[in-house]
């Protein structure tokens, strides 16, 4: 096992700026599994600079789960187990923090890996089990008062005569996406005017603003974006966290004119009780009496959380992160309550990375647990994407189908180099 402490200065343009994180240094804690086969598995957990090196000794401190393993007989739900069920590595989190983030890079790497051995992209891969195989995967322990794995075998099982079917539209149309590379806080507003101009030219029917900084700078940069594209462009919008309960109500109602239609992150990701009375009091906010959406998801530690806000009806939108939960094997238990809860994932992507691995969740979803693109668009941030052997692809708004056996996780050879923290080129200039 190799891992790389990887850091680009997005600081330096505001790339990936909002309300809580004004200045961003997009990061990766990057993993090689090397076998004796010649095969190598790669995978990654996503920071914003300082603490990146924390998650890279989080990761070195699992190294004897991982080197000594044999490929061909690993069981990849136990493996999972094994990682986050250690007591004393365990007793760090649990569940949740550095040490989750950092059992999500080797869990990454090893479905990577998985998914290159059968010669297949993930999503393939993923599409192709059968509902017990993948009801088999997952750890249940705190989810059966919400989901069983009898039912999610069913759920399962419903959506299997149409897998191929789904795989086949899917893989031609592309997966819809929405950007977020018009709406950084640290943009001025002619920025975010020429980007969401550009956006919707390029085919996407959603773009993302954040806010939450001050109320006024952010009616002034809707204003600017909503006369950009129009009223038949859906608008979201982002906090970060950045408010309580009361004021993320009362921020939203002074900008619900202008029609946003989502709130993402009003406030912290641990308020499963603050966002369902945010979604209360924004039931009827909108134009016309409509609700504006509540969103969340990039920041909520694990499953359970999950389970709370789909339980409280706290969200209308569940967002997973490829990197946040405990990797793959987490995200397929997400994926199946939100479906049995009858909400629709619209995954966190941008970052480094992000956009690469999570599209691989949105094409597995469609194909074979939810079956549907209603009320679902895959996030999409222009950035960094030229470090990766496998980029996505990007073509009139939608995501292309990646088709490269992986995870999409393998970065070049000579990003490794250049961007190695702290002594890498693009560092020590400074």
């Amino acid at each position: 096992m190799r891992v790389h402490d990887i850091r680009f200065p997005t600081s330096r343009t505001l790339d990936g700026s909002d309300a809580m994180n004004p200045d961003p240094d997009y990061s990766a804690a990057y993993v090689e599994l090397l076998t004796d086969d010649g095969l190598t598995g790669y995978g990654l957990t996503f920071t914003i600079g300082r603490g990146n090196d924390v998650c890279v000794a989080a990761i070195e401190a699992m190294r004897s789960y991982v080197v000594g393993q044999a490929v061909d007989t690993v069981d990849l739900g136990e493996f999972a187990r094994r990682l986050t069920h250690d007591s004393q590595l365990r007793w760090l989190g649990p569940e949740k923090g550095v040490m989750h983030l950092a059992a999500a890079a080797v869990i990454n790497a090893v479905w990577d890996l998985t998914a290159r051995r059968a010669g297949l992209p993930l999503w393939r891969l993923l599409s192709a089990y059968t509902p017990d195989q993948t009801v088999d995967l997952i750890d249940w322990r705190y989810l059966t008062d919400a989901l069983t794995p009898a039912a999610a075998v069913d759920l399962l099982t419903d959506r299997v005569a149409g897998r191929g079917q789904r795989a086949a539209e899917i893989s031609v149309a592309g997966y819809p996406a929405y950007t977020t590379s018009a709406g950084w806080l640290g943009y001025d507003d002619a920025k975010v005017t020429r980007l969401a101009q550009e956006a919707v030219a390029d085919g996407f029917d959603m773009i993302k603003l954040k806010v939450g900084a001050d109320i006024e700078d952010d009616l002034r940069r809707f204003r600017a974006a909503r006369s950009a594209v129009g009223s038949g462009v859906r608008i979201a919008v982002d906090a970060n966290q950045r408010w309580d309960v009361p004021e993320a109500i009362d921020w939203m109602k002074r900008l619900a004119p202008l029609d946003p239609y989502w709130i993402e992150e009003p406030t912290s990701p641990d308020e499963v009780l603050g966002h369902a009375a945010i979604r209360t009091g924004l039931r009827e906010a909108g134009p016309g009496g409509r609700p504006i959406r509540v969103a969340t998801g990039e920041h909520v530690h694990n499953r359970v959380m999950f389970k709370q806000l789909l339980q409280a009806d706290a969200i209308d939108v569940v967002q997973i992160d490829a990197c946040r939960v405990g990797g793959v094997t987490e995200n397929l238990a997400i994926l199946l309550l939100a479906a049995a809860f009858g909400k629709p994932v619209c995954p966190h992507a941008g970052g480094v990375g992000l956009c690469e691995l999570v599209q691989h969740f949105s094409f597995y979803d469609y194909v074979a647990v939810s079956g549907s693109l209603d009320g679902r668009h895959l996030e999409y941030v222009d950035h960094l994407h030229e470090h990766f052997v496998d980029p996505v692809v990007i073509r009139d708004g939608r995501y292309l189908a990646p088709e490269r056996p992986g995870f999409s996780a393998q970065m070049r050879s000579d990003t490794l180099t250049r961007y190695a923290f702290p002594d890498g080129p693009e560092w020590r200039v400074q």
